[in-house]
């Protein structure tokens, strides 16, 4: 007899956009992404953080002031589709901790991705939410948000002989 505790593809998906996201320098805000094939093949991750070159101790992690890190971040979402290296996007979905913006809508619609799965829309009544939603829409993508029982998933790493 099979086991039955075991995670749905969704929650899976969405379990590795929340360990991509574990790899974000970012001090405030953690967003991961993952990129899957109609068949449940991962395409791509993703996380929020510094575009290549740039040292991620030498361009700002501020949320105010002067010098913040807004112009600078790539988001996960983004840092997907460019992880992906060209590779047909064309009907896939996209899992991602935080409702897209509306730059990132941009780059998801363009890419030919066809369905998000999100985590938190905590941003919901911004205007770039407003307006990644009105694309999203008009776009014929889908989004829906990821409700599940399973609030933690537990990596073990240590080996079987070490236990």
């Amino acid at each position: 007899m099979k086991r039955k505790d075991y995670i749905t593809w969704d929650e899976y998906f969405m379990g590795v956009a929340m360990l991509a996201a574990r790899r974000s320098k970012d001090p405030s805000t953690q967003v991961g992404a993952c990129i899957v094939s109609q068949d449940n093949i991962i395409i791509s991750t993703g996380y929020n953080g510094m575009p290549k070159g740039c040292s991620d101790d030498e361009f700002p992690w501020d949320r105010t002031g002067e010098d913040t890190k807004y112009p600078h971040v790539v988001h996960a979402e983004l840092n997907a589709i460019l992880n992906a290296n060209g590779r047909d996007l064309r009907g896939s979905r996209i899992y991602v901790a935080l409702f897209p913006c509306n730059e990132c809508a941009k780059a998801i619609i363009q890419s030919g991705i066809r369905e998000i799965c999100y985590l938190s829309d905590k941003y919901a009544d911004t205007p770039t939410t407003k307006a990644s939603k009105r694309m999203l829409d008009a776009a014929g993508v889908r989004y829906v948000q990821l409700r599940t029982d399973v609030k933690s998933i537990t990596l073990d790493l240590v080996p079987e002989e070490d236990k």
